[in-house]
């Protein structure tokens, strides 16, 4: 599988197993075999958070995946070197982490400890701010977003606060990497300068929503990449499921996240299913299977670190698995950038 080399001498496959469903949808048993095979098929990435598991999030259950992660590694203490483990650190929530507070230095501090414990391991790889204290555009916030209210001064002493407790963190031997995720482009450069004032730990990767339906990271974001040396992780490549087909036609599948969460976090209507038919149009065209298709396509993208991917199953990781073989020719591309085109942000 190949790999990006991102900076600090991070390296990451192109795939990356996701486990926010891993004590919801998944059991243990079933979380457990999923990483044997990702293991084994040349993945070197598992990433988490300490609010999973989700569909639904609930308070009971917060840090049960990175628990079934800990509970691999307890089991196979001499492969933890085998793999990158990233986790994050939640934001202001609805009240089912530390009563819905976002995170400060010393939450950073707690929280790590807390992974460390769940994760059963000395370090976590890239340790990451889920979304920002100050609000963000992510999650179909974007369509009414106003960040005029933001106190700059403010936000630079929290962003400075958290900084030093990263510094303590990295110097303790207790985190490696500093990413973020659900940020813009002023966030991250304003992280990455503060951190360079301080010789704090810089930001080495974001993870955002991108997919062939989700775009907003090809302008600002990207060049920020280009010139800054942050590297993408991408999450929600197939678009919680949409770019697979399954929805289409008004289909339901049984178990499916749609039959939890029935709006796709905003994702579901009448523009995403038009723009899922021209993908599947040129998957179908040229022979590709509309998964391989959506996953190859995010490899040519020149900001890639991994795209992070999560199964219900062996079959939907096996599926996964198998776009690693996929090379896309130049004309399914052009074709590609014309559905884009005419299915600009369909949610």
């Amino acid at each position: 599988m190949r790999t990006n080399k991102l900076n600090e001498g991070l390296e990451l496959t192109e795939l990356c197993l996701g486990s926010m469903l891993w004590g919801s949808t998944n059991t243990e048993a079933q979380a457990h075999a999923q990483i044997e095979l990702a293991l084994e098929r040349g993945i070197n990435c598992i990433d988490t958070a300490e609010m999973y598991p989700v569909n639904p999030i609930s308070a009971e259950r917060v840090g049960r995946s990175e628990e079934i992660i800990g509970n691999w590694i307890a089991r196979n203490p001499s492969r933890r070197g085998d793999f990158v483990l990233a986790t994050k650190v939640t934001g202001p929530n609805g009240g089912f982490l530390r009563d819905g507070r976002g995170f400060d230095g010393q939450v950073v501090r707690d929280a790590v400890d807390a992974s460390l414990g769940r994760l059963k391991t000395d370090f976590i790889d890239i340790y990451q701010l889920h979304w920002p204290v100050r609000g963000s555009y992510h999650f179909r916030q974007n369509w009414e977003y106003d960040p005029s209210g933001q106190d700059r001064a403010e936000t630079h002493a929290h962003m400075r606060d958290v900084l030093n407790a990263l510094t303590d963190l990295r110097a303790a031997g207790k985190i490696r990497h500093f990413g973020l995720s659900n940020e813009s482009a002023w966030g991250v450069m304003n992280w990455l300068m503060l951190a360079r004032e301080a010789g704090a730990p810089e930001v080495v990767t974001v993870q955002n929503e991108y997919s062939l339906m989700c775009r907003m990271f090809d302008t600002d974001m990207a060049e920020l990449c280009a010139n800054e040396g942050v590297r993408l992780m991408a999450f929600s490549p197939l678009a919680t499921g949409l770019l697979t087909g399954k929805y289409q036609g008004g289909a339901l599948p049984g178990g499916s996240r749609m039959t939890i969460n029935t709006d796709l976090g905003g994702r579901k209507g009448a523009r995403a299913f038009a723009a899922v038919d021209a993908y599947l149009d040129i998957a179908r065209r040229h022979g590709l299977d509309p998964v391989h298709m959506s996953l190859a396509w995010l490899r040519t993208r020149p900001f890639m670190g991994t795209a992070i991917f999560g199964a219900s199953d062996m079959n939907q990781l096996e599926r996964a698995l198998g776009s690693v073989e996929v090379e896309l020719s130049d004309e399914v591309l052009a074709e590609i950038n014309a559905a884009h085109r005419a299915h600009p942000m369909p949610y």
